[in-house]
């Protein structure tokens, strides 16, 4: 006598939303990336509009909404809203990572500029290196730091990744324009595995390749398309400890999940709810205002996914999802397959 064992597929259940649309205080404007510092903070890139500069800016909070200040203002310190290339401010922010030592680096590609941060936000130094020779770059979008604290880089407008130290060092680089195994057009997200090997969001082809972290092409996934499995324009990509990869579909406003080999799994549109400061907002404002809210039409539309641009996991489980046009976080929890023969059902967990 046989037993089958079924498994229910990796699922991901909605906790809550962080964020509301401001251009200062508690709150973000069209976010387009974050990253996670210790003890659950969240540093969040707001890139806003051209004509709003006091929008563009880094919020520290925490997972909790706890609203703990703002730091690389893309106006003058004087605030009168002319915009500024001055050290430390911003002008188009793309991307964000900390290094082992919890310093911020934030990428610009107006600028093409990376600017370095104390953890509380204070201006360090900067990298400022346009070009197309080693160490130079033009419209540096994706960041993240590898075990050995050294940097990778989205040269987006060079169609390559480059390697250097957290000191700005050239180390190495790879990829050209095009649209075969190893080439890129427009690249814009990047993720390193615990392995150590890199993932990108090859903007423009509609698809996420996979590489050493020497830069040796392993495997791609996705097409053009919007069924499962397919991107339009694929921005941010994520991979959680049991190598499961997380990519925000921007265009075709959902999050897709696939296992460690590129088989699709899961994708959700979002199911975002009110935030604490939505909420905060809402009541200290005018009441009515609740009540204009509960008998509005179409508000079902706002669970949905508006432009997401970006996505995080951490080792809880937890997937965060950054939405541009809704200024806000969605979060969600990873879900684990339950296997389970006739009759019974076993413990949840992965094979």
């Amino acid at each position: 006598m046989t037993t089958e064992t079924q498994m229910l597929n990796v699922t991901l259940q909605y906790d809550k939303t962080i964020g509301r649309a401001e251009f200062s205080g508690p709150g973000f404007r069209n976010p387009v990336a974050m990253a996670l510092g210790e003890d659950d903070t969240m540093y969040v890139v707001s890139r806003s509009y051209e004509y709003r500069p006091d929008g563009k800016r880094i919020t520290i909070c925490t997972v909790d909404e706890d609203y703990i200040g703002e730091f690389a203002r893309g106006i003058t310190t004087q605030g009168d809203g002319e915009p500024t290339s001055a050290d430390g401010a911003l002008i188009w922010p793309t991307a964000i990572a900390i290094d082992s030592e919890g310093k911020v680096y934030v990428a610009d590609e107006a600028l093409n500029r990376i600017s370095i941060y104390t953890k509380d936000g204070e201006f360090i130094s900067k990298w400022e290196k346009a070009g197309s020779g080693d160490g130079e770059w033009d419209k540096p979008s994706g960041l993240a730091f590898d075990k050995n604290d050294d940097l990778y880089m989205v040269d987006s407008g060079n169609n390559r990744v480059q390697k250097l130290t957290k000191e700005g060092q050239f180390i190495s680089k790879w990829g050209q324009e095009g649209s075969g195994d190893g080439q890129f057009n427009m690249p814009w997200g990047i993720e390193i595995d615990h392995h150590g090997d890199v993932y990108i969001a090859d903007w423009r082809n509609d698809r996420i390749q996979k590489f050493t972290a020497e830069g040796r092409f392993l495997m791609k996934i996705g097409q053009t398309g919007s069924g499962e499995g397919e991107f339009n324009r694929p921005t941010g990509v994520a991979v959680d400890k049991d190598g499961d990869i997380y990519v925000a579909d921007w265009n075709n406003d959902r999050l897709q999940v696939f296992d460690p080999e590129g088989n699709y799994l899961t994708s959700t549109t979002g199911e975002g709810t009110l935030s604490k400061w939505g909420a905060n907002k809402l009541d200290g404002g005018n009441p009515e205002m609740w009540h204009e809210r509960s008998i509005a039409q179409g508000l079902d539309r706002e669970k949905e996914f508006w432009g997401p641009v970006a996505v995080e996991v951490d080792d809880e489980g937890r997937v965060f999802v950054v939405e541009s046009a809704r200024s806000r976080i969605q979060i969600f929890h990873k879900q684990y397959p339950i296997f389970f023969g006739p009759g019974e059902r076993g413990a949840s967990g992965r094979l």
